[in-house]
């Protein structure tokens, strides 16, 4: 007969561990906060080449899903802190980074839609 765990394969985490890591997300934030003023600086900048401000823009996209990542961290780990098991504290996290995405996806369809031709909006209209 097959043996099965009976008990967690890892330990669990305590309360200092949590708080511990909840510190290093925050610090995190902190630290992609500074790198998103940096490229908005070069964003900003005139004497800035057109392939540097080119490199910002792709670079401002990655920021902000880095922004969106982390920020769904510190609601997990305050969720933690907070007592809150696991499960329900990576559900919460998953939401939040479900909005994100379903956002995302909005704004790139209004782009998309603002740059079809006159002829393919009309068109579009009438089939629907």
């Amino acid at each position: 007969m097959p043996q099965y765990y009976s008990k967690h394969k890892n330990p669990l985490l305590t309360e200092g561990e949590i708080k511990e890591k909840y510190k290093d997300i925050q610090e995190e934030m902190q630290e992609v906060l500074e790198w998103k003023k940096e490229t908005q600086a070069t964003l900003e900048d005139s004497t800035a080449s057109p392939q540097k401000k080119a490199a910002a823009k792709r670079t401002m996209k990655k920021v902000m899903r880095r922004i969106d990542t982390v920020q769904g961290q510190i609601i997990y780990w305050k969720f933690r802190i907070n007592g809150e098991s696991h499960f329900k504290a990576n559900i919460e996290k998953n939401e939040y980074w479900a909005s994100c995405q379903e956002k995302a996806d909005e704004e790139k369809r209004k782009i998309e839609e603002e740059n079809l031709p006159e002829l393919l909006k009309k068109t579009k209209h009438k089939i629907i």
